[in-house]
């Protein structure tokens, strides 16, 4: 027997039903879905010094359990000192087995390692049903060890669902663990 993720079974025995009651879907197809989770992190400091961005690529890619690819700048700007081509940043974008074992990791393992966390803001959605969170510290993932972090940063992790409008991606999103805050 193959292994399902504890919350895509989840989505399939409670979330669907529970949705299709909320917004009268005719039809399980209609009922929105988290297609895929990006998670990406961007490096300001990597124009001094290359070695920063393989560091972050290192850091996504065992948060996440795949390879992270590093971004690159697409114009120069000669303020920030910044080329064409620069990596700048990491991002890893996750879809199908991993992307449910990492939210479930996010929820039930990171989210309540955050100080004085009290939920997630509601205000990050995008009014096509995406939702975007942003991570102040990656030290709240276990996967990283504490002492061989250079420097502590952020990251953003956006969920991308196939759901029409907002209060439909809140309702799929709230259904499958994530925290946001009450009014």
């Amino acid at each position: 027997m193959a292994y399902t993720p504890r919350l895509k079974q989840e989505y399939k025995d409670k979330v669907v039903s529970a949705l299709t009651e909320e917004f009268g879907y005719n039809n399980v197809m209609q009922v929105p879905k988290l297609k895929k989770i990006v998670i990406s992190k961007g490096v300001g400091a990597a124009v001094a010094d290359k070695k920063l961005v393989d560091h972050a690529v290192e850091e996504l890619t065992k948060i996440s359990g795949q390879k992270a690819v590093a971004t690159v700048s697409k114009k120069d700007i000669a303020t920030f000192k910044l080329r064409k081509g620069m990596p700048i940043g990491a991002r890893v974008t996750l879809r199908g087995e991993r992307m449910y074992e990492f939210l479930d990791r996010l929820v039930t393992s990171a989210l309540p390692r955050v100080r004085d966390f009290n939920g997630i803001k509601a205000t990050g959605f995008d009014g096509r049903g995406n939702y975007t969170l942003g991570v102040t510290e990656q030290i709240i993932f276990p996967e990283i060890d504490i002492d061989k972090v250079n420097s502590i940063s952020g990251m953003d992790i956006s969920f991308v669902t196939s759901a029409e409008t907002d209060k439909e991606a809140k309702s799929l999103l709230t259904e499958l663990g994530l925290p946001f805050q009450k009014n």
